[in-house]
């Protein structure tokens, strides 16, 4: 039986046909559904271009292909795409397929629309809250509030229409987005953690008296979610406070220019350094082993894997206290989302105490082994075959 999976991702097409990603999910991470299904289609953005990027890996490959969308970035371009978008969509999956939709999702609610009126089945993987992603401070569209409405209830009668629901949170999103009574449901990051993530002991000792201390942050740029403005800010005042810091930040996106200026506006600019997009595996734990503390504050959440592989090197970390980062950290290393002074505060005393950073480090490996690549996927497993049996009773299963 072939899946078909809608995701949000942006990808590129090069001359030859192949598919690329320059710092999304590869082949990699959709061959997970393989476990189960016998091939995978993913169904997403798709830019034409000529070259795919010295950092690019592919997408496609075995038993793995991509169903092209037309490309658009942000909801005006969504609006004049729409038309077509929709109908790419339509043609998507067939009465046979199954079919997962990574939500929200302006794609999955056109593909799970299509199947409500053909009363065909399909499961959800509920990876972020809209609620939370259209809140004030994190997208400035003048439709903001009407966005933040509509999407939350969308996703809350998706839920309610799925026959089968996963989600990235042990608690959180189930509260907000509940399933029929009966269904399927389990909690399941999207995160894969091999046995090569984790370190194999806590981290002991503390950051010197005098010594520049190196943050560490990891998100995108696309958007200001991620929080990396209020940490500058708090990085600001660290440095005015004579507490010396430095910071390093891993992704990319469009807002970069405008949180370096910040940070030279800020007159901390030579104390934070932008390192791009990073590899994931061993570049990343580099990254990370070689900072003294993971900083995550964001002002909106799903469960944050950068948060889950900081905590597997056993990083000391705090973060806001949205969505399911309180399900990872403990009370005392959560500070208010938007709250320069707060997380300014909160680094300090962190960074000055250090039974803290090592009651913080063996917290945080011991609580990221529970997301480990061995606990996650039989629960995975478990979801994509009620997603599979569900479409089965339904007589539409593919032959070969």
């Amino acid at each position: 039986m072939r899946v078909v999976v809608t995701s949000e991702a942006r990808f590129r097409r090069t001359p030859d046909g192949a598919v690329w990603t320059p710092d999304g999910p590869d082949h990699g991470f959709w061959t997970r559904y393989l476990s189960v299904f016998d091939e995978v289609r993913v169904v997403a953005r798709v830019q034409d271009t000529d070259r795919a990027g010295e950092t690019a890996r592919r997408v496609d490959g075995d038993r793995v292909g991509v169903w092209p969308l037309p490309y658009y970035v942000g909801p005006r371009q969504y609006l004049a795409a729409r038309r077509a978008v929709a109908e790419a969509v339509a043609e998507a999956a067939d009465d046979r397929d199954a079919v997962i939709l990574r939500v929200p999702s302006a794609i999955g609610t056109l593909l799970a629309a299509g199947r409500d009126r053909r009363r065909l089945p399909y499961g959800l993987e509920v990876v972020a809250d809209p609620y939370d992603v259209f809140a004030p401070g994190v997208v400035g569209h003048p439709l903001r509030p009407l966005l933040r409405r509509r999407f939350a209830a969308r996703l809350r009668d998706e839920c309610a229409a799925a026959v089968a629901v996963s989600y990235v949170t042990r608690a959180h999103l189930q509260s907000r987005y509940p399933a029929r009574p009966g269904v399927p449901t389990t909690a399941a990051s999207s995160i894969d953690l091999p046995p090569t993530a984790f370190v194999a002991q806590p981290r002991r000792g503390a950051v010197p008296v005098g010594t520049e201390a190196t943050l560490v942050t990891v998100g995108t740029m696309d958007q200001l979610y991620k929080g990396v403005d209020v940490l500058i800010d708090a990085l600001a005042r660290l440095t005015a406070a004579g507490r010396p810091v430095r910071l390093a930040h891993v992704g990319t996106g469009r807002y970069q220019p405008r949180l370096a200026d910040l940070a030279r506006r800020a007159g901390v600019a030579d104390r934070v350094t932008f390192l791009g997009w990073c590899p994931p595996g061993e570049p990343l734990h580099r990254r990370l082993d070689a900072a003294d503390l993971f900083v995550m504050p964001s002002r909106t959440e799903g469960l944050p894997r950068a948060l889950i592989e900081a905590m597997a090197r056993g990083l000391p970390a705090l973060g806001t206290s949205v969505g399911g980062i309180p399900e990872l950290l403990a009370p005392e290393d959560l500070v208010p989302p938007g709250d320069p002074a707060a997380l300014a505060d909160a680094v300090a005393a962190m960074l000055g105490d250090p039974e803290r950073l090592t009651a913080a480090s063996g917290r945080n490996l011991a609580r990221a082994r529970a997301y480990s690549r061995d606990v996650l996927q039989p629960r995975r497993e478990a979801f994509y075959r009620s997603v599979r049996d569900a479409t089965t009773r339904k007589g539409l299963v593919r032959s070969r």
